[in-house]
């Protein structure tokens, strides 16, 4: 089974989609179901991972209403407050819904570089386990410090890293961001989401070379074992149509065997989310 381990769904909302600027025009407009399993078909994908883009328990359940009507969807990777007194409740309401994966914040937002190592949202971290559910990190380079400290805490959470950590493609800027790779790379319970590359390059004019250095980082650092392919549809759709994103990972897997392939395009994803 070929998995897409990282998408969005939504009804575009002007007041809720505030990071939809100027720039993302193309995104100003509803993505949904239908729309993804007909790219699907062209594209060969057989499943999904939908991801929250709001930070809100009425996502979550949306998404979830998704994933009950379309089988494709076979994940979900919502939202919940960690920082809230009533985490556990929460934790084992959703807890009842087999879709529900996991869950995620987005932290590249957060002011604070060590956001995640605050005390309420440790204690929410920590609950996730109990439950059985994975946590998406959503951060920028210059958070991955605490991002290894906080992993570091909590050896029994499984961990994903989203969009490889949002390296400076663009600028090309790699060392700082490299050597930080390969310290998270170390705790065996992290793995890495190959998607979200394109925002992070020239969107119009960027080249397969432009993402080489990046990959050899992430597959030196996690191995085949631990990543997983991950569109980001529809925001990749700033950077070329899917089948043009999804080539940048199929080009530079070509050189492996084909049993590593299926590792990245499916297994890794079945097996951390429990699809």
């Amino acid at each position: 089974m070929r998995v897409d381990a990282h998408q969005h769904f939504w009804y575009y909302d002007k007041q809720k989609h505030t990071w939809i600027d100027d720039e993302m025009v193309l995104l100003r407009r509803n993505f949904l179901p239908t729309d993804l399993q007909a790219i699907y078909q062209r594209n060969g994908i057989d499943a999904c991972v939908a991801v929250q883009a709001d930070q809100s328990e009425a996502e979550t359940d949306f998404l979830l209403e998704f994933a009950e009507e379309y089988d494709f969807i076979k994940g979900v990777v919502g939202w919940i407050d960690l920082r809230s007194e009533k985490i556990e409740e929460g934790l084992a309401y959703y807890a009842e819904y087999p879709k529900l994966k996991g869950f995620r914040h987005v932290v590249q937002d957060e002011p604070d570089p060590e956001f995640m190592l605050g005390k309420h949202f440790s204690e929410g971290l920590r609950l996730l386990s109990k439950y059985n559910f994975t946590y998406d990190i959503l951060i920028f380079p210059h958070q991955l410090e605490a991002v290894i400290k906080t992993v570091q805490k909590f050896p029994k959470q499984k961990f994903v890293l989203d969009h490889i950590a949002k390296p400076h493609i663009k600028a090309g800027k790699i060392n700082t961001w490299k050597k930080h790779i390969h310290e998270l790379a170390n705790t065996p319970n992290v793995y890495c989401k190959v998607s979200g590359m394109v925002t992070e390059a020239d969107w119009q004019n960027w080249k397969q070379s432009d993402f080489e250095p990046y990959l050899d980082v992430i597959f030196e650092a996690f191995g085949t074992a631990r990543i997983m392919y991950g569109s980001d549809w529809p925001v990749c759709l700033l950077g070329g149509e899917y089948a043009k994103v999804k080539n940048i990972v199929e080009k530079y897997l070509s050189k492996y065997p084909k049993e590593e392939y299926a590792k990245v395009f499916g297994e890794n994803a079945l097996n951390f989310y429990g699809l």
